[in-house]
């Protein structure tokens, strides 16, 4: 079914993020929101009351869930952003949203970023409860970090990228319907040069580690650690696309199946 364009009646918009309901990116992407859902539109946060980064897909699914509303349509919960999105469609909006946004989130959630990345796991949720979802993350980079407003490119071309997705209709009728993962490059505005559709790339070498820390009371504890970003991918990939100053437009699913071994596994198993 289209997204429709409400031009009378408004956009319900449900936004939530991983940084945490404090954070700038929620910022920029609350006003994204605002621009879309029209001046008769809603826009409803429903975010993490603490940082919530790197926590993928997770739900709390030992533990309640306290929910705190701050004021009118917006909503702190001690939780995961998944259980913002549940919380959200199944507590706290009276009625069903129209689109799901997550981020804007402070750094990239290109290549393997997006199999850690919370900001991500609200799309996943989303998708899987069948609503249209769109993660957003801004690339920090030496050419943006230190700028006035580093959330630059995201908050320039946000609205932009997020009305064509609208527009081109395209989140299919398979069981694991479609989202879109959409990451800005490490950019000013200005520098942002367009929109490529790419697919999930692999920086080579990067994986996370620990380093070991020992408190003066003797406890050993680790700290995890990440690999360099701006390492290149392949060409046509989300990661490589944000290097040479381009917003990445990634279709997912969350069918994990590699349906490219099946006929050599049923060969060899059958």
């Amino acid at each position: 079914m289209a997204i429709e364009k409400y031009d009378e009646a408004g956009m319900r918009i449900l936004i939530t993020n991983d940084d945490g309901i404090n954070a700038p990116g929620l910022e920029v992407l609350g006003e994204i929101a605002g621009v879309l859902a029209g001046p008769d539109g809603e826009v409803w946060t429903v975010a993490p009351a603490f940082e919530q980064s790197g926590v993928a897909h997770r739900i709390s699914y030992t533990h309640p869930l306290m929910i705190a509303e701050l004021a009118p349509r917006r909503f702190a919960v001690e939780g995961a952003p998944a259980d913002c999105v549940l919380a959200g469609l199944h507590n706290i909006l009276p009625h069903p949203p129209d689109l799901i946004l997550s981020g804007v989130n402070r750094g990239n959630n290109a290549a393997e970023n997006t199999l850690y990345s919370g900001t991500v796991g609200a799309c996943i949720e989303a998708a899987l409860q069948g609503y249209r979802s769109i993660a957003l993350s801004q690339f920090y980079g030496p050419n943006n970090r230190d700028l006035a407003e580093p959330f630059e490119s995201s908050s320039r071309w946000g609205v932009d990228v997020i009305n064509r997705l609208l527009a081109a209709d395209l989140w299919g009728s398979d069981p694991y319907s479609l989202f879109y993962n959409v990451n800005f490059p490490p950019c000013s505005a200005e520098a942002t040069r367009g929109v490529q559709v790419t697919t999930q790339g692999r920086r080579a070498g990067v994986n996370f580690h620990t380093e070991p820390y020992t408190a003066p009371s003797g406890r050993r504890f680790i700290w995890i650690t990440g690999g360099g970003q701006h390492v290149e991918t392949a060409p046509g990939t989300d990661n490589q696309a944000n290097l040479e100053h381009y917003i990445s437009v990634t279709p997912m699913r969350c069918d994990l199946t590699a349906y490219d071994t099946l006929a050599s596994l049923k060969e060899a198993l059958e």
